[in-house]
């Protein structure tokens, strides 16, 4: 139960995005890792960012050995120059970045009520998942609205939108991603420049299986880690631009379907975070 399946490389994504290029971070290991392994399946080259260089490495032999193209760059995404220079050295190597995925975070190690959660330990936490994030689109982003055109991906969970006794630096940080992802679709809109949160359901990596509160979850509750590729490859595709700005669900969202309902999804203002009214009288409706 506790093996980390996020390294396998997927099946035929379908898909053809040759020449483009992708920027993945936390592409050492886990949901990164497999990411950035499908995105060079679909026919991208990758710019793999993370802190652990022999995993690193490993991701870029993986990538190359299955005939794709890509760079490997140590990256700690709470640094700014770190990001800054990382980023500079994907697009002189790959070009210019079409699609930012940002897969690094991190999580409490302890299942702790807020008021007993470690200082240090929860600022880093908020810092990794958000302030990562902020940095990586702050690097990436002025470059497609240049352009014109590019799609970034965060990666969400339930915890963001609903409470949660403990990890309440994990849910904090994702619940602003959210916010962040949102105030991105609609500043980018005019600048050809889409956002989306993917939630990855609860795929077997080791942060995952860490946490005791999934000792016990059954089998048929794992999301498999290729349903995760195959929603970031449609969002890299242009086949979910409708939906900019939402939240998408790896492993049970299924692709054609959103693209039918997509009229009515922006139409009722769904997959969005939102502050639930007692009635139209509420004041807080408006």
């Amino acid at each position: 139960m506790g093996e980390d399946r996020a390294g396998e490389r997927p099946a035929d994504l379908g898909p053809d995005l040759a020449g483009q290029v992708a920027v993945v971070t936390g592409a050492s290991g886990g949901i990164g890792r497999a990411l950035a392994l499908g995105l060079a399946a679909a026919g991208m080259r990758v710019g793999l960012l993370g802190r652990n260089r022999t995993r690193l490495d490993a991701t870029l032999r993986a990538v190359v050995e299955s005939g794709g193209r890509g760079v490997g760059l140590p990256c700690d995404v709470t640094d700014r120059e770190q990001v800054d220079q990382a980023v500079a050295a994907v697009e002189r190597d790959l070009g210019p970045v079409d699609l930012l995925v940002n897969s690094a975070g991190r999580i409490e190690r302890s299942e702790v009520p807020v008021w007993l959660s470690d200082p240090g330990e929860w600022w880093a936490v908020v810092s990794a998942n958000l302030l990562g994030s902020y940095l990586t689109i702050r690097a990436v982003v002025p470059g497609m609205v240049a352009r014109g055109q590019g799609r970034v991906v965060g990666l969400s969970t339930g915890f963001a939108v609903r409470d949660q006794d403990t990890y309440s630096a994990y849910a904090a940080s994702k619940t602003a991603l959210v916010r962040l992802t949102g105030a991105l679709a609609r500043a980018g809109t005019a600048h050809g420049v889409r956002a989306f949160e993917v939630s990855p359901g609860l795929v077997r990596t080791t942060m995952s299986t860490s946490m005791p509160m999934h000792a016990e979850v059954p089998e048929e509750r794992w999301t498999p880690v290729e349903r995760v590729v195959e929603m970031v490859v449609e969002i890299a595709a242009g086949r979910l631009d409708e939906l900019s700005g939402r939240v998408l669900r790896a492993g049970t969202d299924d692709a054609p379907a959103l693209r039918a309902w997509a009229g009515w999804i922006v139409q009722t203002d769904a997959r969005t975070l939102r502050l639930r009214t007692y009635g139209t009288d509420d004041p807080m409706s408006g």
